[in-house]
């Protein structure tokens, strides 16, 4: 008598990689990539698990698949793991506007779908109030490298860069990204964003200043912008910064300085877009500044602070 446990058949989405060379012929960069087969994975994982063809689909298992995505349950995408946690709202709609473009991409071509698009809805997402620091502690928090590092030199680096992150609200990703040769004479830097956008970005006076700073100590050949010591030797430099690694260092300095609001890279890019905003930038010129394609993602991104709020209540309140 044969006791196996039969094994369930492996699902394959159809044109699975054929979709993905698509998105690469679109110049999606190799993060975004990553993303969009590990969401498709996804649901590949479910279809498995509940032995269900792709083309079976409808829309009461489309709710079955959010239910899943939320579940403990779930696999990782690459390991096929039990993920052990669920995922965040915003996660989830990832991962279903994912499902919703592989569904347009089979149109186009002209190939069977289960359901449309628009019948895979996202999930609500709560709207939580936005935290953005003080500028006072944003400046003290890109000042304190000077004192806080041992080594001068790292101190000098780490400083350019938090410099760099506040005077032009780039992400992260693009400050480690940068290359020596893409600083002009002027104060701008010439940068490829999210989705292979390139923009231009503009340093202020003193970012310019810590960064020539930085710069004019650097002893190596390499391209790249911002660059890792090798343990104490400050002469030996290798490869690029990691964003792990100035996540890191933000953080540290944040509960060195005691500031109660959590605080990060991306916090300097909501910092910089909020203080402009306040300071009655237009926000078509803020969302060129940041790289956004959309002026509602913009909007979204722009958060006053508690104080700001409160002055604009008492100056513009009608009832005194």
């Amino acid at each position: 008598m044969n006791d196996e446990v039969p094994q369930k058949s492996k699902v394959r989405l159809p044109y699975f990689d054929e979709f993905l060379l698509f998105l690469k012929t679109q110049n999606y960069s190799e993060e975004t990539l990553y993303n969009y087969e590990a969401d498709l994975k996804q649901l590949e994982h479910f279809l498995e698990e509940e032995e269900i063809d792709f083309l079976a689909l409808n829309k009461e298992k489309v709710n079955h698949y959010k239910a899943y995505l939320v579940s403990r349950e779930r696999k990782q995408p690459f390991t096929g793991l039990t993920a052990g946690r669920k995922l965040e709202a915003r996660s989830v709609n990832r991962n279903l506007s994912t499902f919703r473009t592989y569904l347009r991409y089979l149109i186009d071509m002209d190939r069977k779908v289960p359901v449309p698009p628009d019948a895979v809805k996202l999930v609500k997402t709560d709207k939580k109030h936005p935290q953005v620091a003080e500028l006072a502690e944003l400046i003290s928090l890109i000042e304190s490298p000077m004192r806080l590092e041992k080594d001068q030199l790292i101190g000098i680096r780490n400083r350019a860069m938090l410099e760099v992150l506040l005077s032009t609200g780039m992400r992260i990703s693009e400050l480690v990204s940068l290359n020596k040769n893409q600083l002009d004479g002027t104060g701008r830097l010439f940068i490829r964003g999210k989705g292979r956008k390139e923009r231009f970005v503009y340093l202020t006076d003193r970012a310019v200043y810590w960064l020539n700073q930085y710069l004019t100590r650097r002893v190596d050949p390499a391209p790249a912008m911002f660059v890792p010591y090798r343990g104490n030797n400050a002469g030996k430099m290798i490869r690029r910064i990691s964003t792990n690694y100035l996540q890191a260092k933000i953080k540290e300095y944040r509960e060195k300085l005691r500031i109660n609001v959590p605080t990060s890279a991306h916090s300097l890019r909501h910092g910089f877009a909020t203080y402009l905003a306040e300071s009655g930038a237009n926000p078509a010129a803020i969302q060129v500044l940041l790289g956004h394609e959309s002026l509602d993602t913009t909007t979204r991104y722009v958060h006053a602070s508690d104080k700001f709020a409160e002055e604009t209540h008492r100056k513009f309140h009608p009832v005194k």
